[in-house]
């Protein structure tokens, strides 16, 4: 198994996604570290969603800021 990278901050965020365009609900439910080999990525979910689309999203500088639970 490839190990997450020394940084231990996640990279990107994940989100169910319900709906479409401005009526979408975005609710963050894991979070995603790059393995060193840069080949793949370790994920880390507080919730496993059932329904809607699941999107991965890089972690913007200010997200980084006020990075919570999911960190």
């Amino acid at each position: 198994m490839t190990t997450q990278t020394e940084n231990n901050r996640p990279t990107h965020r994940i989100y169910a996604v319900n709906g479409n365009g401005d009526d979408a609900i975005w609710t963050p439910v894991a979070a995603a570290w790059a393995n060193r080999d840069g080949k793949g990525f370790t994920l880390k979910f507080e919730a496993i969603p059932v329904t809607g689309r699941i999107v991965m999203r890089e972690i913007s500088s200010k997200e980084a800021e006020n990075q919570g639970a999911l960190a």
